[in-house]
């Protein structure tokens, strides 16, 4: 199989879908790789790098996008990009489909083979591809909150962990998924009053034992959240319902309670966002305010740490670029019900209910969608 590579596009995005150790991997199973000039250097390789790795670097996407079979990405494509896919070809990336209609309908148009990163499915009921993104950004929406919360920056002025004789900052955290756990693990490092707000009593029982009572936790019902976040510093979402668009626990009338120079960092924007104001930003202008109140919304927030994210990332799609490229995509999915969980959009068809549900497509279930 020809597995392409290309250079992210989205704004501020270093991270590259394939390291030099994923390309030597895959050309030594008998593989040929072919990725973009410049495609890691955000992470620190040239390409002489890819070239020693038994990778053939290329001046454009668009040859990649002509020749390869499977395209390996690390964001959703954009719009220049989905131009460029074929019927047949496999897609192999973030694409959060839910909240992103014109995104969907180009695929469904392209006839590509769309598997995505945060569907796939492990035995344990993880998203194993999602995870090492969601820890990067679970413990970058402290750094950034803590950043947004001082003066210079638009915020009420307040140190996160306090000083001796002064209270600390109050976060609180909805959603004690990999997002919350990793937030949480942050702001308990520097000192913060940490609440974690969940509704399953188990998340809640496992933060607390690993915490211990430094952490405080909630059970999730609209009075908590509503009276949280009105005392809160800094409100950190990272909800998620596989696929689906992010529901809206924030609402308008909670963010009137909330205190002037106050954060909300709301890491679902992925999928739509947790606030009702919430609307993606890039790392170019990641803040706006609304009723005094500061959304940090950036889209890719682990792009901002692109070595860091790049290899956490390949370490977890290494395998599976593997099974697809040994086996072809049919069989490898077929085989392996954990990664068809990950098939979004397949010849045309919207293969992931939450998606079609949400969009308002016909679903087409995806063991029926591969005999297509």
């Amino acid at each position: 199989m020809l597995v392409g590579v290309p250079k992210e596009i989205k704004n501020k995005e270093f991270r590259v879908g394939m390291t030099p150790t994923s390309v030597r991997e895959v050309v030594d199973a008998g593989h040929k790789v072919m990725v973009e000039t410049g495609c890691g250097v955000g992470i620190g390789m040239d390409d002489t790098s890819y070239r020693k790795a038994g990778a053939k670097v290329v001046k454009t996407a668009a040859e990649i996008f002509a020749k390869a079979d499977m395209i390996v990405k690390v964001k959703e494509p954009q719009a220049s990009e989905r131009k460029m896919l074929r019927e047949g070809q496999i897609l192999f990336t973030y694409l959060h489909l839910a909240p992103d209609p014109a995104q969907t309908k180009d695929l469904v148009k392209s006839k590509a083979t769309c598997i995505a990163y945060e569907t796939v499915t492990s035995p344990t009921g993880g998203l194993p591809l999602l995870a090492p993104m969601s820890e990067v950004a679970g413990r970058l929406s402290i750094q950034a909150g803590a950043y947004y919360l001082e003066k210079a920056h638009g915020g009420h002025g307040l140190l996160l962990g306090g000083v001796p004789g002064v209270d600390p900052a109050k976060v609180v955290i909805i959603g004690g998924g990999m997002v919350g756990r990793h937030a949480a693990h942050i702001a308990l490092g520097m000192g913060a009053d940490v609440w974690v707000i969940d509704r399953n009593v188990d998340v809640l029982r496992s933060l607390w034992a690993q915490f211990d009572r430094p952490l405080n936790t909630v059970y999730s019902t609209k009075d908590a959240i509503e009276r949280h976040c009105a005392e809160a510093d800094l409100v950190v979402s990272g909800v998620l319902i596989p696929g689906a668009a992010a529901p809206k626990l924030i609402t308008r009338d909670i963010l009137k309670t909330m205190k002037a120079g106050s954060v909300i960092v709301d890491v679902a924007i992925d999928q739509g966002g947790s606030a009702e104001t919430s609307k993606a930003t890039t790392h170019d202008n990641p803040v706006y305010v609304v009723d005094d109140v500061i959304h940090y919304c950036v889209a890719n927030m682990p792009g901002g740490v692109p070595k860091t994210s790049t290899y956490a990332l390949n370490n977890a799609t290494l395998p599976f670029i593997l099974q697809i490229a040994n086996r072809g995509w049919r069989k490898a999915l077929t085989e392996n019900k954990h990664l068809m969980a990950g098939l979004n959009v397949h010849a045309g068809h919207v293969t992931y209910k939450a998606v079609a549900d949400d969009l308002g497509y016909k679903f087409t279930a995806p063991e029926e969608a591969v005999r297509i």
